[in-house]
Order: structure tokens, then sequence, then C-alpha cells
């Protein structure tokens, strides 16, 4: 007689640990307990450290939220872990030195979100600099009988825009903002070989800003990277210069963004991401030149689908002894 007993069958489904939850799980919960049995830290009582103890010693594959961190103490709790698959491109979060030591792969999303945060970011830079998002609250606000005409914007045509880190996001956003007649220069790890001819050289991170009306932080962020855009690159950019940040908000320095945008000394900001999130300075919810957004470039349906079906698809590689989908090349390993 068949065993109809549905707990036997979640025994023998191939078993993963989730950190986070990640804005993923939220949406395909049940395909994904459909498809695994599921270890869930947060559901528990105990702190993290006993539950991996208890309940995860022999677990091999672990799904990572970009909001949690997956630290060399908490993978070392984790004996038998042998993947990590992200559910994001940046791997700031994940100490990647100690997954090359214990021997752990790790898939990501790679370039999957790259043209919707593209396209994000372009909304952002429009935003800021036709006051989009202001505009709506002053007539909401019912401002617009009072104080009549509305204070002017400005056009994105024609603007030098630096791209701070071309890769794959950085990439989608020139070929988008050389649509708008925008003269796109760049900033990179390296030289890019594949670049359009309607790109500018490579330059220093302060020639560039020196050089631009716009900066698009594109890059990851890294030991390198962090707080690479500092207050004497604000001031290179100048009191018109605009920023907008798509990627990890510890690219820039908070604090000094804060103090040049009250000052005056830069003209604006387009943000999605935020150095400790979800906290942000209060500062900022008071300037009608700085548009905010809850890190949500990469959150479209389109986007949260593909992203469900290239996890699982990591996934059941790895369980199948197959090769991954969407490894992280061996060149962003430290």
């Amino acid at each position: 007689m068949a065993d109809n007993n549905p707990a036997a069958d979640v025994q023998q489904l191939p078993e993963i640990i989730v950190f986070g939850p990640p804005t993923i799980f939220g949406h395909y919960e049940k395909e994904f307990n459909s498809r695994f049995r599921v270890l869930k830290p947060w559901e528990s009582p105990l702190p993290l450290s006993q539950f991996l103890e208890a309940q995860a010693h022999n677990t091999r594959a672990a799904l990572c939220g970009a909001t949690a961190s997956l630290t060399a103490a908490v993978l070392c709790s984790l004996p038998s872990l042998r993947l990590i698959v992200a559910t994001s491109a940046g791997l700031d979060h994940i100490d990647l030195i100690e997954c090359r030591r214990q021997g752990i792969v790790v898939a990501y999303a790679a370039s999957l979100f790259s043209a919707d945060v593209a396209d994000f970011a372009v909304g952002l830079l429009l935003d800021v600099l036709r006051k989009i998002s202001a505009g709506n609250r002053f007539v909401k606000n019912g401002l617009w009988p009072v104080r009549g005409d509305y204070p002017l914007g400005v056009k994105l045509g024609g603007k030098r825009v630096g791209i701070v880190g071309l890769g794959s996001i950085g990439f989608e956003v020139a070929k988008r903002l050389e649509a708008f007649g925008c003269e796109i220069s760049y900033h990179s790890r390296e030289k890019k070989s594949c670049v359009l001819a309607w790109f500018h050289i490579q330059m220093s991170i302060h020639e560039l800003a020196a050089k631009s009306d716009i900066l698009a932080i594109c890059c990851a962020l890294t030991e390198q990277t962090h707080h690479m855009i500092n207050r004497d690159v604000m001031l290179a950019l100048g009191k018109e210069g605009v920023i907008v940040n798509i990627v990890r908000g510890g690219v820039i320095e908070e604090k000094a963004l804060v103090t040049c945008l009250q000052r005056a000394e830069i003209g604006g900001s387009g943000l999605d991401v935020f150095e400790h999130e979800p906290r942000l300075p209060k500062e900022l919810l008071q300037l009608d030149n700085v548009v905010l957004s809850p890190h949500a470039a990469v959150l479209t349906q389109e986007s949260m689908e593909d992203l469900y079906h290239l996890l699982v698809a990591n996934f059941q590689a790895f369980f199948s002894n197959k090769p991954l989908i969407s490894p992280v090349p061996h060149h962003y390993l430290p």
C-alpha cells in the first residue's frame, strides 16, 4: 500500500537551509517547500548558533538572501555545507575567503537583474533632475494653487555621465543613457576592451567626478570600493552634480553625502541603497533634491520569477552532481 504520509514525503526531499529570509522566499515559499526540505532558522526560538548545531549539522546546501550575513563563524557551524546559492549579484555579505577554505562553492544571480537595475537607475536620475517625486508631493499637499509655478527641472539629454563600475549593470546603464544623448565616461578596475565607440576613456575616480555632471554608482562593494565616493569626490563633482546609487550603500561615504547635500555642495541624489539598511540618515527625508527607494531596483515580477527558476536550477544541478548554472567566477573569489 502506498505511503501517503506527507511528513515522510518531505523527508525524501533534498535539504536546504535558508538564511534571511530572502525576498524571493516570500513570493515562492510554497514552490520551494514542494521541491526541498527547507530549514528556516528565523522560525526557531533558538539562537542561530544553537539552531545550526541542532538542525543543520548535515545540511549540504544553503539559500542566502542579500540581507543575511554568512560570516566565518556561521560557515564553521555548518560542517557539511558545500553549496551557497545567493539571491543577489553582490556577494559582500558572504565570507568568500572562508568559503574557499572550506571548499564551499557559491552560485549567484549573475547578470539576471542587470536590465531591471539599469532601468531603475535611469528612473531615479530622471526623478531627481525633473523633480517628479517632489512635484507629486507639491500637488498632493495642495501647494500648487498657493505657490503657483513649480521650480524648473534639469534635462537629462546631453549630460556628462560617469559610470563607476563598468560591469553588467554599468554597461546596461550606459546603453540607456546613450539613447538620451549623454556623454559617457567610466571608472572600473581595469580598462574594458569591449566598450562602444561612444564611451570615453577610463578615468580615475576623482578625474571622472570632475569631468561629469552625474555619477552612476554601479560597482560591487569590496574593501577597495568601500567609501570610494567620499567628500573629495563629491566636491569634484560640484554643486550641480547628481549621484545615483543602485548597488551597495557602503560605496558612498553616507555622512559626507548628507553634509554635501545639506550645504548644496552637490545638486542632488537618487538612492536605492544605504549603508545600514533599513536604517538611513533622517536628514535625507527632509531634502526635496533627494529621491529615496527601499532597495527595490531588482524587485519586478519578472525578475523574481526568473530568479526562482535560476535558484532551483542551481540546487538541482548540485544535488544531481552536475555543473552549476551560475557559479561565481574564480576571479571574483579572494
